[in-house]
């Protein structure tokens, strides 16, 4: 049987003077996770928040906290992150020269540790980690400060990774313009967590934007 996909708002997205807000909605509408991403400005040309807004949000839900790190030197951060109450943690391949100590510094700080890859980044370096890692990130966009585009090359990049990973228990999970036009695309590609921003916050029922995405996500012999 494969895997249930799961569903992880992310609130970076969503409206920056209500965040609380959007975690308990996305918490109501049954979302599995809740996405924070931390963007410095330097790795990306966007800046979002810090662990202290990871601190601030906890106490409105008691669903994972994924954050995914995009920060041009996350090391020095990591553990202020976990103290903030994450209980996951994407960095990027691009930006840690030294993925393996990096990979293990995250679990011993008692966190699931992920390698996330850029929409253009190959995925060989997984080779590497795979065994140590908990999830795979990939972007299925570029950057951008608004609409960005899904990247349909991407979904080749999807079947390599669950190559990669074969039976091992690990995420592979997919952020980028992820909506329900294309999410039984990459779930088909083995995509397991469908992290979804626009899709959800720009819609006029968030609550069910959230549920139209699993229900777009299910194909034969997935679980939802």
């Amino acid at each position: 049987m494969a895997r249930a996909v799961r569903i992880a708002p992310s609130i970076a997205s969503a409206d920056q003077s209500r965040l609380g807000w959007a975690v308990e909605t996305a918490a109501r509408a049954g979302a599995d996770a809740i996405h924070l991403d931390l963007e410095d400005g330097v790795f990306l040309p966007n800046i979002t928040f810090g662990p202290q807004m990871v601190r601030a949000l906890r106490p409105y839900t008691s669903l994972p906290f994924d954050v995914h790190v995009e920060l041009a030197n996350p090391e020095p951060y990591l553990e202020a992150i976990a103290r903030a109450g994450a209980d996951s943690v994407s960095v990027h391949v691009e930006a840690c020269p030294y993925l393996h100590r990096t990979v293990k510094y995250i679990r011993s700080l008692g966190m699931a540790a992920g390698v996330a890859f850029n929409a253009v980044t190959p995925v060989a370096a997984l080779a590497a980690v795979v065994d140590d890692i908990q999830i795979v990130h990939l972007m299925t966009a570029d950057p951008d400060r608004e609409g960005q585009l899904f990247i349909p090359a991407t979904v080749d990049k999807i079947r390599e990774a669950a190559r990669l990973v074969g039976p091992r228990p690990i995420d592979i999970e997919v952020d980028g313009n992820i909506n329900a036009e294309n999410a039984r695309l990459v779930v088909e590609a083995g995509a397991t967590v469908l992290v979804a921003g626009r899709a959800i916050w720009s819609a006029q029922d968030p609550s069910r934007a959230i549920a139209e995405l699993r229900a777009a996500a299910c194909c034969r012999g997935q679980e939802c």
